[in-house]
């Protein structure tokens, strides 16, 4: 087992759902394992279920849960929050909040990068 600080957060509404499977037959030895990863378009899939620990896994507990996340995979998943919401009226599901992106430095929109030097009106101006 592997312990290091990964900022993975539940929510009350998360964890009390979560606990709820943890007490179903056969879930009580396992971790339940978080997981994401880059699809082809670049944006983050998540996932999870419950599993058993292997010897490359962050391990720790957030609210009562044994989480377990793969070494590989956890900056992918630091400072993201996995909450249980009503997606739709009566219908309730687990959703992943990613962490705000990191600004650089002069912050995006300064025209301090040339990413936003390039997208600057020819008047100076920002869109």
């Amino acid at each position: 087992m592997l312990n290091l600080n990964l900022n993975l957060n539940l929510t009350p509404s998360a964890a009390r759902e979560i606990h709820e499977s943890v007490e179903q037959p056969g879930n009580e030895d396992l971790g339940l394992r978080i997981a994401a990863r880059f699809d082809e378009s670049g944006s983050v899939e998540y996932a999870m279920g419950f599993d058993v620990e292997r010897d490359d896994d962050i391990a720790f507990v957030e609210k009562g849960i044994n989480l377990l996340v793969g070494r590989s995979i956890a900056p992918l998943l630091d400072g993201t929050t996995l909450d249980f919401v009503e997606y739709q009226p009566g219908d309730y599901r687990f959703i992943f909040l990613p962490a705000a992106p990191k600004q650089a430095a002069t912050g995006c929109g300064g025209s301090g990068c040339a990413r936003c030097a390039t997208r600057a009106d020819p008047d100076g101006s920002q869109p």
